[in-house]
């Protein structure tokens, strides 16, 4: 499966592991989140908090390290890099609702970055850079479908001439085994780029030292794992039928119904062009959390 450059990209519809995920959650949610804009800006919305804040923050410095050569990757500050980065997402800007619940954030992200300056492994070592700036292919011409998404880190290994995909985790939590996101990975690195998919791994920065390999499934039975739901996606659009699967909504749409229905706070625009909203008053509890891909 290679892309087709005869193929219209732009009337194709694009899924990833983030859209997915969006999707299995919650229907509305999904409409939300990857089809509607906010009618004042013509952009996409995102719900910030400090989790998702922590994880942007700390994955914007680990990116930046992918960029250098070995050699070069720690004798710049990588906390200082965080500085910066944490700049972006201080205050409201982060869903920070006071100092002390900024700085116990901000402190989880410091002392990440020393685990990694501690611990380097696969840091320390080669890597391999994919050039497209969205790495992304085919998942079904006929369908009509793409299957797009970033990956955290792909450690060179010399010795088989291939390469070890890593995604690295800021959550206190481990990912849910069932999670679609290796599987997603698998494909992306398989036509995406030339080498051979060795392994996978987690690294929770949180509280391991080490990534955490884990067992990748067949590919064809990734991909038409990928392919159905994508399917239910491409069918939900053109009906345009995105509907919550609790009478009452569900705690991944109603948050999202709050922006929709100008009941949030704007409080910056991100990386990616989408308006950042909080919600007054919502309270944060550990698990509310969005990946970062």
């Amino acid at each position: 499966m290679k892309n087709d450059q005869k193929k219209d990209k732009y009337s194709a519809v694009w899924v990833s592991y983030s859209s997915i995920s969006d999707y299995l959650k919650c229907p509305r949610a999904y409409y939300l989140k990857n089809i509607w804009r906010n009618p004042q800006t013509g952009h996409k919305v995102q719900i910030i908090n400090p989790q998702l804040a922590l994880g942007q923050a700390v994955h914007e410095v680990v990116e930046s390290l992918s960029l250098l050569p070995v050699d070069k990757r720690l004798t710049d500050s990588l906390f200082e890099k965080f500085e910066r980065a944490w700049k972006k997402i201080s205050g409201n800007a982060g869903g920070f609702s006071n100092q002390a619940t900024e700085e116990a954030f901000k402190n989880r992200g410091l002392s990440m970055l020393k685990r990694i300056v501690a611990n380097p492994g696969p840091i320390a070592k080669l890597a391999v850079k994919i050039k497209e700036e969205i790495p992304h292919f085919w998942l079904s011409e006929e369908d009509g479908i793409i299957l797009c998404g970033k990956i955290d880190w792909l450690e060179y290994l010399a010795e088989s001439d291939s390469v070890h995909v890593i995604d690295f985790k800021t959550s206190k939590s481990t990912e849910n085994p069932n999670s679609l996101q290796l599987p997603i990975y698998q494909l992306l690195v398989t036509y995406c780029q030339k080498r051979k998919l060795a392994k996978a791994s987690y690294w929770y920065l949180e509280f391991s030292d080490i990534c955490e390999e884990k067992t990748l499934s067949d590919i064809n039975l990734s991909q038409e794992q990928v392919l159905k739901i994508a399917k239910q996606i491409k069918v939900a659009r053109q009906l345009q039928r995105f509907v919550c699967k609790s009478q009452n909504g569900c705690s991944a749409c109603l948050p999202l119904e709050k922006v929709f229905r100008g009941e949030a706070k704007l409080v910056g625009v991100n990386d990616f062009k989408q308006d950042t909203f909080v919600i007054p008053d919502h309270q944060f509890r550990e698990g509310e959390e969005s990946e970062i891909l």
